[in-house]
């Protein structure tokens, strides 16, 4: 069977049906279920249009390997994280290629009690059982069992909400064609949150993501969302990719809020009830983040991108919190998982019990600690641009926990080539937006010839 290149660094990812057919999703689901040793595993699924078929393949090819199933349909990422967690099974799979365009689709593995696979810890064994002639047929099937782990999961969110008693509040949903949206707005109805009214954008669920591809990081969903969040002078938006493990925010002015900025916000939220504690962001924009867990009693640490990075440090540490650049948060109290809606509902706790706007809440931070923003490039040597880099900001204090970070004295910026895309990424802060843009503008011209 030839696997291609669909094995990535957390999850195996590759268009339909030319890269990831049903053959290739049953024969890598029976792998992983060996790799994982597990008896019982929960099976769930985005929206696209291919999800259904490479879903009952991966659910076949679980029985005939002797492991009983938990279907738990379509659903988003974080609810396989739940059912997994909650329920104590064997490990679990997502039929889901994330925020990719339509045609792509793919596997997401978790082993028992959520803990993340990637290329370093488990994907490569999973490739080389899939890859070999091993037969992986048991003497029993398995069985299939149906389960809507919805209301269970909502019973479980509501140790983050205490918006009951706060101000009434308008709020933008751009749920991108995925499940999102329609969970977050079942569970406001179940709370009877009459005062948090939802204006709903792109809330249908549907696979063929008519307005491109479902990420919250792309200029496009993002002007979409700001001309409604501007048109109903809501209080605030999100965004959610398709699979719904990653979360956005907005402004009430329709300026989008950098996530080392949320994640600063949410750690010192957070510390209030578990003071000490340690928190996790990785090295893209640390200064902010730093800052308030310090001055809120808590410990940061840093910790390379990614969410098996991550959530293995977690673990190891013991850590409250982490929060990504990428729009990826991170929980102690939710198996050391990330969420898309759980960001959402503490956010949404700070600012129904605010008599701030959301521009204020961020006012400080975003004064003393601008960022740049994540720009991308794409070059045919990614690696050489970043060495390049490297020798000639050779005086700075270089840093190498996730690509090249280089600190000075009031500014740093940190370069490095993504795990899941062809892309080279930077992300540059300072203490004054002059030497932001001054210092930003430098980088990129820089990039640019050296690519050359």
């Amino acid at each position: 069977m030839d696997l291609g290149n669909i094995f990535r660094a957390y999850d195996v990812r590759g268009i339909y049906p030319s890269e990831i057919n049903e053959a290739v999703a049953q024969r890598i689901a029976q792998a992983g279920a060996q790799f994982l040793n597990a008896k019982t595993m929960a099976v769930g699924r985005d929206v696209r249009l291919s999800s259904p078929r490479l879903e009952k393949a991966v659910i076949d090819g679980l029985i005939s390997a002797g492991v009983d199933v938990m279907e738990i349909g379509a659903v988003p990422t974080e609810l396989l994280y739940f059912a997994v967690g909650y329920y104590n099974l064997g490990g679990g799979i997502q039929v889901t290629a994330s925020h990719n365009p339509a045609q792509f689709n793919g596997l997401k593995f978790i082993g028992e009690g959520v803990k993340a696979l990637s290329e370093e810890d488990g994907l490569q064994e999973i490739r080389h059982f899939a890859d070999s002639d091993r037969r992986f047929d048991a003497e029993r099937d398995g069985e299939v069992h149906s389960r809507n782990v919805e209301e269970a999961y909502f019973d479980f969110l509501t140790q983050f909400c205490s918006f009951d008693n706060g101000r009434k509040l308008k709020i933008v949903a751009n749920n991108n064609f995925g499940l999102s949206g329609p969970v977050v707005e079942r569970l406001l109805k179940r709370l009877a949150s009459d005062h948090i009214q939802l204006i709903k954008l792109n809330f249908e669920p549907n696979g063929t993501f008519p307005d491109g591809p479902p990420n919250p990081l792309l200029e496009k969903v993002q002007r979409q969302t700001r001309v409604q969040l501007l048109e109903h002078q809501a209080d605030f938006a999100v965004m959610w990719d398709a699979d719904g493990d990653r979360c956005m925010l907005m402004d009430e002015r329709g300026e989008v809020i950098e996530n080392c900025h949320l994640t600063a916000l949410l750690a010192v939220y957070l510390l209030k009830e578990n003071p000490g504690s340690k928190i996790i962001h990785d090295p893209r924009n640390v200064w902010a983040v730093d800052e308030a867990v310090k001055s809120s009693g808590g410990v940061p640490l840093v910790n390379r991108a990614g969410h098996a990075f991550i959530k293995h440090r977690m673990r190891e540490e013991g850590a409250l919190f982490a929060g990504e650049t990428s729009g990826h948060f991170y929980f102690r109290d939710f198996f050391f998982a990330d969420s898309g809606i759980i960001p959402f509902l503490l956010f949404l706790n700070i600012v129904a019990n605010s008599d701030q706007k959301v521009s204020e809440l961020f006012a400080h931070l975003r004064a003393k600690y601008p960022v740049s923003g994540e720009i991308n490039f794409e070059f045919e040597d990614n690696y050489k641009v970043v060495e390049e880099a490297r020798k000639r900001y050779i005086k700075g204090e270089i840093d190498n926990t996730d690509g090249l970070s280089v600190s000075y004295k009031n500014w740093r910026f940190n370069l490095h080539v993504a795990n899941t895309e062809n892309r080279l990424r930077l992300n540059v802060e300072a203490h004054d937006k002059w030497t932001l843009q001054a210092k930003t503008d430098e980088l990129v011209t820089l990039i640019k010839s050296l690519s050359a």
